[in-house]
C-alpha cells in the first residue's frame, strides 16, 4: 500500500505533463472520497458496535445454556430456551447484515466517483483531442493512469472499514487489555525462611467497590500458630473475605494481614500460595487422571504420598474401584465423578503438598455424612502441626474447633469456644438452637381418601398422596 501511494504522486507528475486541466479533474474527485468516509464513519461504528453487542450476547446465552443443560433438561424449557438461541440469532444476524449492507453501500459509492472520473475525463479530453492538443494515444495513457491514481483511493477507503471494525475489536477488549496485572516475582519482596502459621488482621477494611458498602469492617484477629478456627455467620458476612486476604487475592483497603509478623504486602504472593491449602464448597478439577489432580502442585510427587493423601480423606476406596484406578480420567470438570468424591479429591490435592495453613470453605457441605464423618474423625491429624481455617453453616463441623470466630455484617462479634459462646447465649446460641433444638412442625392429620380417588405411587408402601379433585388448578387471583 505504500509502494502504490509513492506511485500516484509519479503518476500525478505524468498526467500533469500530458494535460494539467484533465489532472485538476482527477484532483478534484478526491475530496469526494474523504467526505464520504467522514460521512460514512460514524454510521458504521453505530452499526459494527451494534453487531459486536448482539454478537456477545448471543455468544453468552448459548454459552449459558450448554453449561446449564442439565437444568434446562430437567425443568422442561428447552423449547423456551431455543426461541431464546433464535432470537439472540436473528438479532444478531440482523445486525451483522445492516453493517455489511452499509459497507458494501460505500464501496458502490466509491466506484461509482472512479467511473465518474473516467466519463469526466473522456467527456473533457475530446475537446483538445479535436483542437489537436493531444493525441487519443495520449488521452488513453491519461484514462489509464487516472486508473492507477483512483485504485490505491478505492483501497483506502475498504481498508478504513476494516480499520474501525479492529478499531472496535480492540476497545471491547480493552477492558481486559488495561486491567492492572498481578505483580509477579519481585526479589523485593521477602520469602520467610519457615512458615510458622501465626496470622492476624489488624484494622482491616475491605469493600469490592469503591463505591460499595463494607464487606469486613475494622476486623482485629490474631491467630496462635497451629490453631484451628472456626468461622460461622450469615451468608455475606465476610468470612470467606478473610480467607481471601490470607491469600492475597484481595489487598485490604485499610489495615493489614501478616503471617509470621510480616505484612503480606511485602511478601512474595506464589511463595505465600504455595503454602496455604484451600478447599472450596465447588473446586475445579482439571480434565486429567486422578493422581494429575491430586499431584497438581507437583506432578513428580511420589505415588506413596498420592495415596497417603486420598486415604486421609476417604478416598482410596472409591478410586481402587475404578477400572483404571488413579489413571482414571476425570472427565471435564470432573464431571465422571460424583460431587463428593469430586470434593474428597479436592481435600486430598489441598493436602499433598503439607500446606502450613490450610482452609476449608465449605469443604465438607457437599459430602455424605458417611464420607464426612471420615474426614471429621481424621481432622486431628489433617490439623496436626498447620493453622487451620474452618467455615461452615453447619456448627458441628466447627464444634471441636479451638476457637470460634461468629461474624454479623462484616465484623467480629464473637469468639471463643463452642461451650464458652453457648454460655454467653448470644447470636451463636441462637444459631444452635436452630440447628440443634428446632420445635418440629407438629403432625397434620390426614383425612381417608374416597374410594373411587385414584393414586399413582411409586411406594405401595408409603401412604398414598391425596389430591383434591375440587380444588382450582388456578393460581390465586385467576378464579
Amino acid at each position: 500500500m505504500v509502494i502504490d501511494l509513492f506511485f500516484v504522486f509519479v503518476f500525478l507528475a505524468v498526467m500533469w505533463f500530458y494535460s494539467p486541466a484533465l489532472t485538476w479533474i482527477v484532483l478534484a474527485t478526491i475530496p469526494a472520497y474523504v467526505i464520504l468516509s467522514v460521512f460514512i464513519t460514524p454510521i458504521l461504528r453505530h452499526r459494527l458496535n451494534d453487531k459486536f453487542k448482539h454478537g456477545a450476547a448471543n455468544t453468552a446465552f448459548l454459552t449459558e445454556s450448554i453449561t446449564g443443560i442439565g437444568t434446562v433438561k430437567s425443568m422442561a424449557v428447552e423449547p423456551q430456551m431455543r426461541r431464546k438461541l433464535e432470537d439472540h440469532l436473528s438479532s444478531y444476524v440482523h445486525a451483522s447484515f445492516r453493517s455489511q449492507n452499509l459497507g458494501n453501500v460505500a464501496n458502490q459509492i466509491a466506484g461509482l466517483i472512479n467511473k465518474l472520473i473516467t466519463l469526466g475525463i473522456i467527456w473533457w479530453g475530446v475537446h483538445p483531442v479535436i483542437d489537436g492538443n493531444i493525441t487519443v494515444g495520449q488521452l488513453i495513457a491519461f484514462n489509464m493512469l487516472a486508473g492507477r491514481v483512483s485504485g490505491p483511493v478505492l483501497k483506502l477507503v475498504q481498508l478504513w472499514q476494516e480499520f474501525q471494525q479492529a478499531g472496535i475489536s480492540i476497545d471491547r477488549l480493552g477492558d481486559i487489555l488495561n486491567t492492572p496485572r498481578e505483580p509477579g516475582f519481585n526479589p523485593n519482596r521477602s520469602r520467610l525462611p519457615s512458615l510458622q502459621g501465626a496470622v492476624s488482621l489488624e484494622h482491616v477494611k475491605f469493600r469490592y467497590r469503591v463505591d460499595g458498602p463494607l464487606i469486613l469492617d475494622e476486623i482485629e484477629l490474631r491467630i496462635r500458630p497451629g490453631e484451628v478456627i472456626g468461622i460461622v455467620g450469615r451468608s455475606g458476612s465476610g468470612k470467606s473475605t478473610i480467607t481471601k486476604l490470607i491469600q492475597r487475592l484481595y489487598m485490604p483497603e485499610a489495615g493489614r494481614v501478616l503471617i509470621d509478623g510480616v505484612d503480606l504486602a511485602m511478601v512474595d504472593t506464589v511463595w505465600l500460595r504455595r503454602r496455604i491449602g484451600v478447599v472450596l464448597q465447588e473446586n475445579f478439577l482439571f480434565n486429567r487422571s486422578i493422581r494429575e489432580n491430586i499431584a497438581l502442585v507437583d506432578p513428580s510427587i511420589p505415588m506413596e504420598r498420592v495415596v497417603a493423601a486420598a486415604k486421609m480423606v476417604g478416598a482410596h476406596d472409591f478410586i481402587a474401584e475404578l477400572s483404571e484406578g488413579y489413571d482414571t480420567l476425570v472427565g471435564e470438570q470432573g464431571s465422571n465423578l460424583s460431587g463428593g468424591q469430586r470434593q474428597r479429591l479436592a481435600i486430598a490435592r489441598a493436602l499433598i503438598d503439607n500446606p502450613r495453613i490450610l482452609i476449608f470453605d465449605e469443604a465438607t457441605s457437599a459430602l455424605d455424612y458417611e464420607s464426612e464423618r471420615l474426614i471429621q474423625d481424621n481432622m486431628a491429624r489433617i490439623c496436626r502441626r498447620r493453622t487451620v481455617f474452618i467455615i461452615a453453616h453447619r456448627l458441628s463441623t466447627v464444634r471441636a474447633c479451638d476457637r470460634i470466630i461468629v461474624m454479623d455484617k462484616g465484623r467480629i462479634v464473637k469468639q471463643g469456644s463452642h461451650d464458652a459462646l453457648l454460655r454467653q447465649n448470644g447470636y451463636y446460641a441462637k444459631l444452635h438452637s436452630y440447628q440443634d433444638h428446632q420445635p418440629r412442625p407438629k403432625a397434620t392429620k390426614i383425612k381417608p381418601a374416597p374410594q373411587n380417588m385414584r393414586f399413582i405411587s411409586s411406594h405401595p408402601e408409603r401412604a398414598p398422596f391425596q389430591v383434591d379433585r375440587n380444588a382450582s388448578d388456578k393460581p390465586k387471583g385467576e378464579e
